[in-house]
């Protein structure tokens, strides 16, 4: 249940300040999250971002106060977090099909988006794999990208990286610093970091369960990673339909229904190969997670 009242405790903190700037790394800690994790799996969960839903939150309230007060549309673009009036109206207009002018006269059509509420319902009825796994410290090799705690995390973010580490020959270097008995069965994975409190920042990195060689590659650091409880889950299909599935099956399905819960740890996704389209492709999600 922790889960499901920390979406909720992140949703009220959104709507509670939704004409002010929003904080997103406060709004994933009132979520028990980094907000990395937070906002994927918001996105996973709504089918829309965590930035999506403030701005259509604000329009929509934006249209409200237009159409039934005497508010100027100048004061109303400051007031839901626009720089200008010229560009509050284009996006006024796109939302809502009229301009805010018109929204102020008589029987004007509006839209409206209204606040989420995550209520706890009876559904699945399916079947989940997945293990428990508990590792002592160990150490990965990896490249690192910093990643803003505080704006709108989108995929647009980590598959152009993905990409590039394909490209400029970064995956084929980590392979040869993955040792005998690697925990993670040959896989190049995508690491989440939870970050210290205070830092704007937080990394994603891309790397390897690391062999103790000698580094000798420019831009592979080797990380430390605590001792920690994971949830693994084997996904099977063509990516990345499979996986934001699978997640979305975790977030909806395991959590509410499990003693265990995520927590600060470092969150992996495992990949045996690059080819991701194929429909029986088999990765896991490795969740770092602790007992509620």
């Amino acid at each position: 249940m922790d889960w499901i009242t920390g979406i909720q405790r992140a949703v009220d903190y959104v709507e509670a300040h939704i004409t002010e700037p929003i904080d997103y790394e406060e709004a994933a800690k009132r979520a028990y999250s980094s907000s990395f994790h937070f906002q994927r799996v918001f996105s996973i969960l709504c089918g829309f971002t965590l930035g999506h839903y403030i701005r259509m939150r604000r329009l929509s309230l934006a249209g409200n106060e237009l159409a039934s007060s005497d508010i100027r549309v100048i004061d109303a673009a400051l007031k839901y977090g626009y720089d200008t009036p010229e560009s509050f109206s284009r996006a006024f207009t796109r939302f809502h099909g009229v301009s805010p002018l018109q929204a102020k006269q008589a029987g004007a059509s509006l839209k409206s988006f209204s606040p989420l509420s995550v209520k706890l319902v009876l559904h699945g009825g399916t079947t989940m794999n997945y293990r428990i796994e508990t590792k002592d410290a160990f150490q990965i090799i990896c490249r690192k990208k910093q990643i803003s705690g505080n704006e709108e995390m989108t995929q647009e973010v980590i598959a152009p990286f993905w990409q590039e580490c394909i490209s400029d020959g970064t995956i084929q270097a980590l392979c040869k610093y993955i040792p005998a008995n690697d925990i993670f069965s040959d896989c190049i994975v995508g690491a989440s970091f939870g970050r210290d409190a205070g830092d704007p920042e937080f990394p994603y990195a891309i790397g390897a369960h690391y062999n103790g060689m000698p580094v000798t590659d420019a831009g592979l650091t080797v990380e430390e990673i605590p001792a920690h409880t994971y949830a693994v889950f084997p996904c099977v299909g063509r990516m990345p339909q499979a996986i934001q599935a699978l997640y979305q099956q975790i977030c909806s399905e395991f959590f509410p229904s499990s003693e265990y819960q995520p927590c600060g740890g470092t969150d992996f996704e495992a990949y045996p190969s690059a080819d991701v389209s194929d429909p029986n492709y088999a990765c896991e999600i490795w969740v770092a997670v602790e007992k509620k």
